[in-house]
């Protein structure tokens, strides 16, 4: 079985792959020579699924889609919810030599018809549920021949579990290298179009190694469960390949991660590890919910899509007596890179460098900046993206070499902490002073009245620079101009003069990506 050679007694963990490696193999075929068939790999709203059963999944969804006359490849659409037929279309796609494409299942009709004309996909997976974004768009694509419908109605269109029974539930893996790509990611669109980021077979065992087993430690008894949904890269490592890799088991939830919802999935599955974004952990912190007995095996918490407000970290352990384990990825380099470490967790830190992964904070000219400047992020690891599909110019810009620029900008302290300042089109200059939205955010989310709240620069009368903040407020608190002063007088007091927001709007929601990230770029549009 062709699979890594790993040796953890190196610093970092030494990935040596075979010259044909196919990474469904090292994520599902393995597991029944290793004793796990009757284990349960997946647990979704309807059942509880093996190992044994995962792996003929992923045979007959392999073989159900070389039926359909797909040419390898091929790229497969996957707008799926979260249930058992989310893996066994992506392993089943890559084992079979074609290269699925996971979508964010909250995106618009146009967003889709964009990424089906960009993607020039020959097949659509989707749930019945999320069709009809899909029906107008259909028949107009040249290059779409095979859809799919998944858990529901026909529309006219085969369905999956149809083609699964008749499909053979033995398959060999296809010949693929390490480098061949193995899936895309559409970027999550905080800064406009998404754009098709393609990875590789090799991708998905580094992050396994160096962050899932290298820093949160999974285990094969552990229980896992993620709010963040498995088509985009954080909640694919979270839900699919962490557990897998270490044997362990992981709950699916196809609905709405509420806070509700989410504590119902905690109590009724007691997981060992849970996966959030900021902005639930703040919204249940927020409803002060009680975690009952839900919490009881929950050993570790972890966030990512955006940093982690301090104050949101510390109301959560006092509440959950369980600590939440901050860190940074992206889309490009498939997971986390930078993670602040299990029982030394930093809150208003990202944590330091994961092993395996080396950062770097640049001026704008390039040059390394000094412990405590503000520089932009790069770093340099074995998961990073080949391009984005059908864009030179902005995979030039971002791919430099064996380094990735991430867009972020961030201080490092002299201990090796790094603290998040903002995107680089966010980043404000005030009175000839750099300041940073994201530190008016967290000092304005600490006042009780702020249930959210996001900050952009908008022009003054002299059309100079200067902080405005959107805010959603506390349940029962209304947005006057008594609050507006009393918020603006909590920052002066806490921040220096100049970073205080000259303006404050009230709104009903911010609008925000799948993972969380409040999408600025809509902010200032809106404010122009």
């Amino acid at each position: 079985m062709n699979v890594a050679e790993i040796d953890y007694s190196a610093e970092p963990a030494s990935i040596i792959l075979p010259e044909r490696y196919n990474a469904a193999v090292e994520f599902v075929d393995v597991h029944i020579p290793a004793g796990r068939g009757d284990k349960a790999a997946f647990i979704d709203d309807q059942a509880s699924y093996s190992y044994a059963e995962l792996t003929e999944r992923v045979n007959r969804a392999g073989n159900a889609l070389l039926s359909l006359g797909l040419p390898s490849e091929s790229r497969v659409l996957l707008c799926l919810q979260d249930t058992i037929d989310f893996p066994a279309a992506f392993f089943g796609a890559m084992k079979a030599g074609l290269v699925p494409v996971p979508l964010n299942t909250l995106m618009t009709t146009d967003d889709y018809a964009y990424i089906l004309s960009d993607s020039r996909a020959r097949a659509l997976i989707v749930s019945d549920d999320l069709y009809e974004k899909w029906d107008p768009i259909i028949s107009g694509s040249p290059h779409l021949n095979q859809v799919v419908i998944s858990h529901g109605h026909r529309h006219g269109k085969a369905i999956l579990s149809d083609l699964l029974d008749a499909a053979s539930h033995d398959l060999a893996p296809a010949a693929t290298s390490p480098d061949d790509v193995a899936f895309w990611l559409y970027t999550s669109g905080s800064t406009g179009r998404p754009k098709g980021a393609m990875h590789m077979h090799r991708d998905l065992i580094y992050t396994a190694v160096h962050y899932g087993r290298g820093v949160l430690g999974i285990r094969e008894d552990d229980l896992v469960f993620s709010a963040a949904k498995m088509f985009f890269a954080y909640g694919l490592g979270n839900t699919l390949t962490f557990p897998l890799f270490a044997g362990a088991t992981a709950v699916v939830h196809a609905g709405r991660p509420t806070p509700d919802s989410v504590l119902s999935v905690l109590q009724h599955h007691k997981p060992t590890i849970f996966f959030g974004v900021p902005t639930l952990y703040a919204a249940m912190v927020a409803a002060e919910i009680a975690p009952g007995d839900g919490a009881e095996r929950l050993r570790l918490a972890v966030s990512a899509g955006e940093a982690l407000p301090q104050d949101v970290g510390n109301r959560w352990q006092s509440a959950f007596d369980t600590e939440i384990i901050d860190g940074l990825g992206s889309t490009e380099m498939l997971h986390i890179f930078l993670s602040n470490r299990p029982g030394h967790a930093r809150y208003g830190t990202t944590g330091k460098a994961i092993p395996g992964y080396d950062l770097r904070l640049l001026d704008e000219a390039g040059n390394d900046v000094g412990t405590g400047e503000i520089g932009e992020l790069t770093v340099r690891g074995g998961s990073a993206a080949m391009a984005y599909w059908n864009q030179r110019e902005k995979s030039l810009r971002t791919f430099q070499g064996p380094w990735t620029r991430t867009g972020d900008q961030y201080t490092v302290d002299a201990d090796g902490y790094y603290t998040y300042a903002g995107r680089n089109d966010d980043m404000l200059k005030v009175s000839g002073i750099w300041v940073s939205p994201f530190e008016v955010e967290s000092t304005l989310i600490e006042h009780d009245a702020v249930l959210e709240v996001g900050v952009v620069g908008a022009p003054d009368v002299d059309q100079l620079i200067k902080p405005k903040a959107f805010v959603v407020t506390a349940a029962g608190t209304p947005g006057d101009d008594k609050l507006t002063m009393a918020l603006q007088d909590y920052v002066k007091s806490r921040l220096a003069p100049h970073k205080y927001p000259r303006w404050i709007e009230y709104v009903e929601e911010l609008p925000k990506t799948a993972t969380g990230k409040v999408q600025r770029y809509k902010l200032r549009s809106r404010d122009s």
